[in-house]
């Protein structure tokens, strides 16, 4: 089976004509709110559903707990979940005025959550992180961001993604199960793991980085979140400009923290979503992808459709890819 249609040209890869320091115009025109994910179409989806063996299937997705993980460093609120209605709560307080009888009769429960957008498995959105005041495609906090949300790049644009999918495995080409707090992963390393697992970035893939920092996810937050070893903007440059359309890893924030540019907290946020309109997946689970080194496959997966947000929460799953489909050998 021939690879995924993708139809665009070297043209409308952003990555390729960004400017260091200012967000970038979009190449699919003044009104794009989603990217890169411009880059699938209907041939595209199909084609990658076609070649997956959905007789197997990985989650790649947390669960959410309370205490979980999350980045609450800002002041944002972490997981919580707390029942609104209860069975005997509804027999005591006939909040229905339908009486004991009734309410002894039908046992009913409902819960309500409250969390911060970006908290577990999740698909940032364009208005994430920009520079200067603007976000991709040159939206501007002045004209574009409402009194509770911006106007532009919400989640809710995002479509479903239907794709290859990659996965770059650092930590085992490193010889370790969890590479080094703050270790920073250079495009020289990036290419050396492409080599090594005879894997490319193909335009409109998935890009998903394996740092280990998964296995420390139950030891809770400080564990998970501090010194996380992550992406340089040098390894970012190399994987938008290959076309990948998403690029995700297995931390909290893709990126190396803290940051090693003087400049800039976040520069491979501000690179990836201001300047190439790259969206960033982030507390990605991909043990079970290592551990069958499923080096490629067909990434399913989205988004919340959350009015606005700069992010939501996704359920990915990961299919392996039918021998001789999407350009992988024959069996």
């Amino acid at each position: 089976m021939h690879n995924p249609t993708y139809d665009c040209g070297f043209d409308q890869i952003a990555a390729r004509s960004s400017t260091r320091h200012r967000v970038s115009s979009s190449p699919f025109g003044e009104q794009d709110e989603i990217g890169m994910l411009n880059l699938m179409t209907d041939r595209s989806r199909a084609d990658a559903l076609a070649a997956a063996d959905a007789g197997t299937v990985f989650d790649l997705s947390v669960d959410y707990h309370v205490g979980m993980p999350s980045w609450a460093g800002l002041g944002d609120p972490t997981y919580q979940i707390w029942m609104s209605h209860t069975p005997p709560g509804s027999v005591n307080e006939n909040v229905l005025g339908l009486g004991e009888q009734h309410n002894q009769l039908v046992t009913y429960s409902g819960d309500c959550i409250s969390m911060y957008t970006h908290t577990g498995t999740h698909l940032d959105a364009l208005n994430h992180f920009g520079l200067n005041g603007a976000v991709w495609n040159r939206f501007t906090a002045g004209r574009d961001l409402g009194s509770r949300t911006w106007l532009k790049n919400g989640a809710e644009k995002q479509p479903p993604v239907i794709a290859r999918g990659i996965l770059l495995d650092v930590a085992a080409a490193a010889g370790v199960d969890v590479l080094p707090d703050s270790h920073r992963i250079t495009a020289a390393e990036i290419q050396s793991v492409l080599d090594s697992q005879s894997t490319q970035v193909r335009i409109g893939d998935v890009v998903l980085i394996r740092t280990g920092r998964m296995l420390r996810w139950h030891q809770g937050g400080a564990a998970y979140l501090a010194n996380e070893p992550g992406l340089d903007r040098e390894a970012a440059v190399l994987l938008a400009e290959a076309g990948a359309m998403i690029v995700g890893a297995d931390n909290v924030a893709l990126e190396v923290m803290p940051t090693v540019d003087p400049e800039n907290w976040h520069p491979v946020h501000t690179y990836l979503l201001g300047e190439c309109g790259v969206p960033i997946m982030e507390n990605a689970y991909l043990e079970e992808l290592a551990r069958a080194k499923l080096w490629e496959f067909v990434f399913v997966g989205a988004g919340l459709r959350l009015r606005g947000a700069t992010a939501a929460p996704m359920r990915p799953l990961a299919f392996p890819i039918r021998p001789g489909a999407l350009g992988t050998p024959a069996a």
